[in-house]
């Protein structure tokens, strides 16, 4: 593999971004890729895939590069450096890479790969929460598993086709996909490619949703004609998902405390073909209290700290802080304590987080259900899934039952 100059200032301007001025990786490698009309998707995949590699293991490449942030630009090719030798890339003649110490580098890696953290590339605190609260073993495979690049799946839009019919659908677009054993709306795309310019997202025939998520929507348990709320819609993809459910017939309100989120799910849902949706931002205690005793179904995607989300977002471990996650279980007690008087007696909630840790899942729902509000639910159902089990993101939902 030849490295090219301008692929290669690309990457360095991405780390900047990303390490030194704390932009997020996706936003940064959006802008990167528009730089260069002349890049194909091989370039434009270099650019990408270069950088979240270095973002993911950043805490390794520069503890070889013997580097420390905020780094300069020198800093940057070093640790580029470190990276292209630990792919066995020949350095290019480059004022950068003078004196770069290829064999010194792999003794180095060999060394660090022994120690978890360094292997994994995480900081310290997030290493031993995750083996306090996972155990050494299932923390190991999880942290591993964590630092893989996430497949690319799509959800099916059952409100416009079928799983067979998109498949041709994309094929005829040279874009192969395959199913997965108990995800039936999930196909995963045998090699990454850009999804967004194809036909069939442009006609609203899927959603780019990873496996572990399309299983929210289902375990809420719907129905055609059921009044839905969903309390931290976001950009509303489970929103979307649950429109299909009940194909399109009853109510869904999508809520959340950003109204640019909800302004994305506005055109996405039109994009979809989704007509059943009512959008209200919670800018006060109003919106909830209006909806007390109503709901047939409540979806509660907590706000938490995103440990089963990692593959996709590698840079959240270094902008993550152990206050956030403390702050965050205080929040999901709240939500839980103040959303779930939403619903109706005999009606059900999903308290779902894309995290693995049991004090932001298990431990919480526990805790919910010995409150005053909570002891009026009982727990029918939990999930648990560990990326190193499934293949997919970490994720946790619980369906609880008003009685």
């Amino acid at each position: 593999m030849r490295l090219h100059r301008n692929l290669c200032f690309a990457v360095i301007d991405g780390l900047h971004k990303i390490f030194n001025e704390g932009e997020y990786a996706d936003k940064v490698i959006q802008q990167l890729l528009k730089r260069d009309k002349r890049w194909g998707s091989r370039d434009r995949g270099f650019v990408a895939e270069t950088v979240y590699e270095i973002v993911r293991y950043q805490r390794l490449y520069a503890e070889i590069a013997n580097v420390k942030a905020p780094y300069d630009r020198d800093n940057l090719w070093r640790i580029f450096a470190v990276w292209a030798t630990l792919k066995g890339i020949k350095l290019p003649d480059w004022k950068y890479f003078t004196d770069t110490p290829s064999r010194k580098i792999k003794g180095r890696f060999d060394e660090l790969s022994k120690i978890r953290k360094y292997r994994e590339s995480i900081p310290d605190w997030i290493d031993e929460l995750g083996s306090k609260e996972l155990g050494e073993t299932e923390w190991t495979k999880e942290i591993a598993k964590q630092n893989e690049q996430a497949d690319v799946i799509l959800r099916v839009n059952t409100l416009k086709t079928n799983k067979k019919d998109l498949q041709l659908k994309l094929q005829s677009e040279d874009i192969e996909t395959e199913t997965l054993p108990n995800h039936p709306y999930a196909l995963k795309l045998k090699e990454r490619a850009n999804v967004f310019m194809t036909e069939a997202f442009k006609d609203g025939w899927f959603e780019v949703q990873d496996a572990s998520s399309q299983l929210v929507a289902d375990f809420l348990d719907v129905k055609p004609g059921m009044k839905v709320v969903d309390v931290c819609a976001g950009a509303g993809g489970k929103t979307l998902h649950l429109a299909s459910l009940m194909e399109n017939k009853g109510q869904i309100i999508a809520m959340d405390i950003y109204e640019s989120k909800l302004k994305k799910l506005k055109i996405r849902a039109r994009r979809n073909g989704v007509h059943n949706i009512e959008m209200k931002v919670i800018d006060s205690t109003k919106p909830i209290k209006k909806l007390h005793g109503k709901a047939d179904r409540l979806l509660i995607d907590a706000p938490c700290s995103g440990l089963g989300v990692l593959r996709r977002n590698p840079d959240a471990k270094w902008k993550l802080q152990p206050e956030f996650v403390e702050n965050i279980k205080q929040t999901q007690q709240e939500v839980l304590e103040q959303y779930s008087k939403m619903v109706k007696s005999g009606g059900k909630m999903v308290y779902a987080t894309c995290s693995v840790l049991p004090s932001e899942n298990q431990k919480q729902v526990e805790k919910f259900l010995t409150s005053e509000t909570g002891k009026e639910f009982s727990l029918i159902k939990d999930k648990k899934i560990l990326a190193h089990k499934s293949g997919f993101d970490g994720f946790y939902m619980a369906l609880l039952e008003k009685k």
